[in-house]
């Protein structure tokens, strides 16, 4: 099974890389597939690459759900 996950946009490096942020953690992923972005931006990664965009709150809330299933 694959799982994708919301990340946070901390730093736009290039027109296709950009450092993210999830649960802490910060990784550079590529941004080939979903065009220019900006810090604050949410993306949905798998693997290292961004595979499109989320808005803030569907980000936020799929974060919460993860973390408090991560709880049980």
């Amino acid at each position: 099974m694959c799982h994708a996950v919301p990340a946070r946009v901390v730093e736009v490096l290039d027109a296709d890389n950009a450092r993210i942020e999830i649960g802490g953690v910060r990784r550079v992923v590529s941004t080939a597939l979903v065009g220019s972005l900006a810090v604050g931006d949410f993306v949905v990664v798998h693997v290292g690459f961004a595979l499109g965009r989320l808005d803030a709150a569907e980000a936020e809330a799929t974060l919460a759900l993860l973390a408090s299933e991560a709880r049980r």
